[in-house]
């Protein structure tokens, strides 16, 4: 049984282990992420949001192929284990081949590079709590947040040591080099037919 507060978050009146969230989450109708015990129940999506995905997955699953990384839309939910944690991003690239959290193909454990589009409502979020649990997975190595109020990526690349370094686009003429394929798309292309 579920509590749901002001901010939208789905509170068990009990603990929920990360197992019965699996069984509940794959009979739902709706998603939700899961963090520690914490339901979120997933928002809709403005018409902007939706049109930046739809740009990554068209032009980065474009240059994807042939290779042996390939790119994810939302519906593949990303299993972070050390965290006892799931969560839906807006795209995820894998790279050799998807490592599957048990014997259901619906969940991910081995991002390479996870992109989010994010908004006001989402900002703390994605900057915060969701960025330290995925720096938790081995495979991961960039994280691209795209803001979808104005033209602003920030990618934080994995280094060789271990720290993260951070790069700020905010020039529509400039280029987001994505590191892990070696592929590159403009931000004309990401922010294709949006307007601010």
């Amino acid at each position: 049984m579920y509590l749901t507060n002001k901010k939208g978050v789905l509170q068990a009146l009990e603990y929920i282990s990360p197992d019965d969230y699996l069984e509940q989450e794959r009979n739902a109708i709706n998603k939700h992420e899961y963090f520690k015990g914490e339901i979120v129940a997933m928002a809709g999506a403005s018409v902007t949001h939706n049109r930046i995905v739809a740009n990554i997955i068209r032009r980065v699953g474009n240059l994807l192929e042939g290779t042996n990384c390939e790119i994810f839309p939302s519906d593949l939910r990303v299993s972070i284990f050390s965290q006892e944690s799931f969560t839906y991003p807006d795209a995820t690239i894998i790279c050799n081949g998807l490592d599957l959290s048990d014997d259901k193909p619906d969940t991910a454990k081995n991002p390479s590079v996870i992109f989010e589009v994010v908004s006001p409502s989402t900002e703390h979020n994605d900057r915060g709590r969701k960025f330290f649990f995925y720096m938790q997975i081995p495979a991961f190595r960039e994280y691209i947040l795209i803001d979808s109020t104005s033209y602003y990526i920030q990618v934080s690349r994995k280094q060789p040591d271990g720290s993260w370094k951070f790069e700020d686009l905010r020039d529509l003429q400039a280029s987001l080099h994505i590191n892990t394929t070696g592929h590159q798309i403009s931000l004309q292309e990401i922010y294709a037919n949006v307007r601010f």
